[in-house]
């Protein structure tokens, strides 16, 4: 059995010196390949360069490369002009982490609008697909991503927490769905239990976005307190309960899934690696 986790912060400090351990407890545990998030010009550097240093093969680590909703302030034409740049390297596979948060508001949201806008276009004119965030503004990205999903190749909205009205949106307008540990989370969510039966086989990934969101689910618990890849079975089998389906069927539609997003290398699993 194998899993992609499609969200790493691997560029996070708390995560950056242990990145070597960190990868093998995740490719033992059968995650095979894994996506490292851009949220800056910088952090979108900075992921490129782990997927060079960490992984000889050129086949386990790849990258986005985009500017975060709260990073929007920064953007301008010289940044659009070097995210191109990196956007045309080969270990960049999607445009992103770009979108809206209109819940913590980090940004301007007439900057966050402008930063969104300007990555679509580039994700058009690179026919790359994009990796969005959405908080707390699924309606007003919807009336954005009209103006461009005809020309994308396709879309992803990471880490959705949204309720059953964003989802079915997103779903109609063609969108995948990235799914985290939230969904393990009892204090807030619970309410994807029924909606993860809701979205198609071949719309759904699955992500951990490392080091955030540790399943509390999961047992036993890192006395660290920080989320890793190789807890994305715990992810695994938390939706694979909600959509009544076994863990080896939800991992393969859903890494079979991740690969055609991202148009990723197979893999064969090493000898010492999980084969679940």
């Amino acid at each position: 059995m194998q899993l992609i986790d499609i969200g790493v912060n691997l560029t996070h400090p708390s995560l950056v010196d242990q990145a070597p351990a960190l990868l093998s407890r995740a490719y033992a545990a059968g995650v095979v390949q894994m996506l490292i998030t851009g949220t800056s010009l910088a952090e979108s550097e900075h992921a490129l360069a782990q997927c060079r240093q960490l992984d000889e093969s050129g086949h386990r680590l790849f990258s986005t490369a985009g500017v975060h909703p709260h990073n929007a302030s920064s953007w301008n034409s010289e940044t659009a002009q070097q995210l191109k740049a990196l956007l045309n390297e080969p270990s960049v596979r999607a445009v992103g982490e770009c979108g809206l948060d209109f819940n913590r508001d980090f940004s301007p949201r007439s900057q966050q609008e402008k930063a969104l806008e300007g990555q679509l276009a580039l994700a058009v004119e690179q026919q790359l697909p994009v990796f969005l965030h959405e908080r707390d503004a699924d309606q007003r990205l919807l009336e954005i991503l009209r103006d461009y999903r005809d020309q994308l190749p396709a879309a992803v909205v990471h880490c959705f927490t949204g309720e059953k009205r964003a989802l079915f949106s997103y779903l109609d307008m063609g969108l995948h769905i990235g799914i985290t540990g939230w969904i393990c989370d009892e204090r807030r969510g619970t309410h994807l239990h029924p909606l993860v039966r809701e979205i198609p086989v071949g719309r759904l990934m699955l992500e951990t976005d490392s080091p955030f969101l540790l399943p509390r689910t999961l047992r036993p618990k890192p006395k660290n307190g920080r989320n890793e890849p190789a807890f994305l079975l715990e992810v695994l089998r938390e939706v694979a309960a909600h959509r009544g389906e076994t863990e080896a069927a939800l991992a393969a539609h859903t890494t079979a899934c991740a690969r055609k997003f991202f148009d990723l290398p197979e893999v064969a699993t090493p000898a010492g690696e999980t084969e679940r």
